[in-house]
């Protein structure tokens, strides 16, 4: 596949949108920081806090979304590392358990993003 010249408009626009993915999955570590981390910090049962999320069908739902998401994300990366040559993609996987799946993706597509260049 031929890469094309980036041109200024193009240039701006992918800063633009690293910007936006650096926006969202930063202030998903934030929220995360200010909402989780306390009541982890407060009660030290690290294994409770991961049960919490399934404490009901719809908690449940959304807790196996994400824990889905973590997994095709660890996939995603592999693959490309091997048939794309994607350096430092591993960083997104830790990152999917803590502080979870947002901000590894948004990490992720900017690692990608830049190396695409």
């Amino acid at each position: 596949m031929a890469r094309r010249e980036d041109t200024e408009g193009t240039e701006t626009s992918t800063l633009a949108f690293e910007g936006l993915y650096a926006l969202v999955g930063g202030a998903f570590a934030v929220a995360f920081a200010v909402l989780v981390v306390p009541a982890v910090l407060e009660t030290g049962d690290v294994v409770g806090a991961f049960a919490a999320g399934f404490v009901n069908p719809f908690a449940s739902g959304y807790a196996l979304d994400a824990i889905c998401c973590a997994l095709l994300l660890a996939l995603w990366v592999i693959y490309e590392r091997r048939h794309h040559g994607i350096r430092h993609g591993w960083i997104a996987i830790p990152l999917s358990f803590a502080p979870g799946v947002a901000t590894a993706f948004a990490v992720y597509l900017v690692l990608r993003s830049r190396q695409g260049r």
